[in-house]
């Protein structure tokens, strides 16, 4: 696919039924666009089969929940709306994108509670999200934005307005010729990149900052789960940024990013080492199994 997202053949499924793909607009006084009320997933399909697909669909509801609306469809439902997505785009490798959103109605103020809730699914090929990372290491910066405490915002949701500091970090990291940034968190201790989470390795050890202020993402739970399965011991903790200096790997996990080795964060430098490329290889592995 070339071109603008909003300009390319194919269907997109949009409250309940399969759109064309230049069709599936919304008004300018959805009330998404203007407060942020929106939740959305990000997913892979493999060979046909997306990867814990149920999973995505129930984290998506549980996110609504937690910003404080219903999606008004179940999970059986949702599961079946991606399948007829990729089968409308002949798609059986693709990155698939669910999102729910407040739309526009008769409240135009912060309050939206009388507004319909509406939802959409829409699939797209996607290849490596970092290039050619995955060998030679991706570059990130240091963002000068923190991951806020969960006191102030629902740390456990997939929620578009919780990217806005992760974009401008993102932003100030390609500027800089960098493929992504590290944020720490409200305390001071690392938390994740802008869109993925980040695990470090010394001395045989695996040590991934506790997610207690940001997402602990499937791709997170999955490579956790692949570590203990190889008996690698796993440290979840709170990780000072000095302390990079004595990582010796590192890699990001997330849906996009998959598992991806990391090179060097600012200053700090990490082997594109063997535990890293085993763990890529493994996951690439289970997802197309």
């Amino acid at each position: 696919m070339s071109g603008g997202y909003d300009d390319r053949d194919g269907k997109i499924w949009m409250d309940g039924q399969l759109v064309e793909w230049r069709d599936a607009k919304v008004h300018i006084l959805s009330h998404a666009l203007h407060y942020a009320s929106s939740v959305f997933e990000g997913e892979r399909c493999y060979g046909g089969t997306i990867f814990k697909s149920r999973q995505h669909s129930e984290r998506l509801k549980r996110s609504a929940n937690l910003i404080d609306f219903e999606v008004p469809y179940t999970v059986d439902q949702i599961e079946e709306a991606k399948q007829a997505v990729l089968k409308a785009n002949g798609l059986t490798d693709a990155y698939v994108r669910a999102i729910a959103w407040r739309g526009a109605g008769p409240d135009m103020g912060v309050a939206s509670a009388r507004n319909p809730v509406r939802m959409a699914v829409a699939a797209w090929e996607w290849g490596a999200y970092y290039g050619d990372a995955k060998t030679k290491g991706a570059k990130l910066d240091l963002s000068k934005w923190k991951r806020p405490s969960p006191e102030t915002i629902p740390s456990e949701a997939k929620a578009a307005g919780l990217y806005m500091i992760c974009t401008m970090s993102k932003h100030a990291a390609e500027a800089k010729g960098c493929s992504d940034a590290m944020m720490l968190d409200y305390r001071g201790y690392v938390a994740e990149a802008t869109g993925a989470n980040i695990f470090f390795v010394k001395d045989g050890e695996v040590h991934t900052p506790k997610a207690d202020c940001f997402l602990n993402g499937i791709t997170r739970q999955t490579v956790l789960e692949l570590l203990r399965e190889k008996g690698i011991p796993v440290h979840e903790r709170h990780i000072m940024p000095e302390e990079l200096e004595g990582f010796q790997q590192c890699w990001l996990t997330g849906t996009a990013a998959e598992v991806t080795p990391v090179g060097q964060i600012g200053d700090y430098r990490f082997e594109v080492g063997a535990m890293a490329l085993d763990v890529a290889e493994t996951y690439e592995r289970l997802v197309r199994s």
